[in-house]
């Protein structure tokens, strides 16, 4: 499977880079309560400190994703964030400034990329991060901090639902919802790599694109129902839900006996796994698992080209609220970035 380049991107180099001792205050975007997109402010908070095996990493940027704009909203994880003011945001690209300890493989001044454990801790929309070392990996040296960011959350959701759950191999045919979406293009991407045949629904304008990704059949679901062109697939990958048009109902019609299910998006579907056992098909949801080796894993596809990274647009820190209201508007093609400072 041949990919062409998604978009340019200046390399940037693995080399390690001059750190200085964190300041007392940062940056950050916060909110007070749960509302709309302009809740969201820039306050100064103090700089987190690590403990035990956690690294302190300075952000360079950040990546602005669906959740977060839900769990502002008051849905997503709002039910697990311990207290208010809390800051979003979970997956980044910096420089480490504090380490475990001297011999830890990830020293002050590596260039990193991972996820934090939002909500259980401060969100990545901030200066500095304290993240467990499990959780981050090298960024790779052929993405720009801005792209690297846009990688964590989506990708690891894709290796997921692709590799552990879907188990996808040569031959299998699969259909992926909202294919060009943060985590839908690189589902796309990697079913394609290990070999499945790949339909992919989306607007009319990224059909070609899709293709380009690598699905063998794309459906334009404004004018095509996709069960009229589709039917005995193996694995369907559902990041849209019942939330427009029954697209979960309408996915069980188009399953094999005994076909795989999954439900990504929180919320979108209670009755998934009820509806999936009348069909006769297995059904799961599925959750991010932020695994640092995996990452890694990731890291070396994407420097070798075999997947690729598409940003589709790019917020200061400060324009948090204008992200999300990007992210609610929907037809964001692959992912939204915010800069948080120089690398």
């Amino acid at each position: 499977m041949r990919f062409r380049p998604l978009r340019s991107a200046a390399p940037t180099t693995s080399e390690v880079v001059e750190v200085t001792a964190p300041p007392t205050d940062m940056r950050a975007i916060v909110y007070d309560a749960p509302g709309a997109a302009d809740v969201l402010r820039e306050e100064q908070i103090p700089v987190p400190e690590p403990a035990m095996s956690e690294l302190l990493v300075r952000v360079v940027a950040a990546g602005a994703n669906p959740i977060d704009a839900k769990t502002r909203s008051g849905r997503g994880v709002t039910g697990q964030i311990p207290g208010y003011p809390t800051t979003l945001g979970f997956d980044f690209s910096g420089i480490v400034v504090k380490s475990p300890f001297e011999a830890h493989p990830l020293q002050p001044g590596e260039q990193v990329f991972g996820m934090v454990p939002f909500p259980r801790s401060g969100g990545a929309y901030a200066e500095y991060v304290v993240v467990p070392s499990l959780s981050v990996a090298r960024k790779p040296t052929s993405l720009s901090h801005v792209e690297a960011a846009g990688v964590p959350l989506a990708a690891l959701t894709a290796w997921g639902l692709v590799v552990e759950t879907a188990h996808a191999h040569e031959g299998q045919r699969v259909l992926i919802h909202a294919g060009s979406g943060g985590v839908g293009h690189f589902a796309v991407q990697l079913a394609a790599y290990f070999g499945a045949h790949v339909t992919a629904t989306g607007s009319a304008a990224n059909l070609a694109w899709l293709r380009e990704l690598g699905a063998s059949v794309v459906v334009d679901y404004s004018t095509t129902r996709f069960e009229d062109v589709v039917g005995e697939m193996d694995v369907v990958i559902d990041l849209v839900g019942n939330v427009h048009d029954d697209t979960g109902t309408r996915s069980l019609t188009v399953l094999r006996p005994g076909g795989l299910y999954v439900m990504v998006p929180t919320g979108a579907w209670p009755g998934y796994a009820d509806a999936a056992a009348a069909a006769g098909v297995r059904a799961t949801t599925y959750k991010v698992v932020p695994d640092g080796s995996v990452l890694a894993t990731l890291g070396r596809l994407l420097d070798s080209r075999s997947i690729q990274v598409f940003i589709d647009r790019v917020f200061d820190l400060a324009d948090a609220a204008a992200a999300h209201r990007e992210i609610e508007r929907g037809h964001v093609r692959g992912k939204v970035v915010l800069t948080v400072a120089d690398a």
